[in-house]
């Protein structure tokens, strides 16, 4: 079986918080099973593989299901 998605790159981004402070997250462009290439977001508490993983394959899954529209 195919994977359902292939992480292409993740760069590492910054913002300022509403509360002041600063704000990691991560940007992740995937690459879904059906071709189609988009940016997901994922905050830093959830960057691990455990957590990421599920956010991912839901986009892509999300994506793929547009795409045959």
């Amino acid at each position: 079986m195919a994977a359902e998605y292939t992480v292409l790159k993740i760069d590492e981004m910054t913002k300022v918080a509403e509360m002041g402070g600063i704000e990691h997250y991560y940007r992740h462009t995937i690459k879904t099973k059906g071709g189609t290439v988009l940016t997901v977001d994922v905050d830093e508490k959830h960057f691990t593989p455990e957590k990421v993983a599920p956010i991912l394959l839901k986009k892509a899954k999300e994506a793929d299901a547009i795409l045959t529209l």
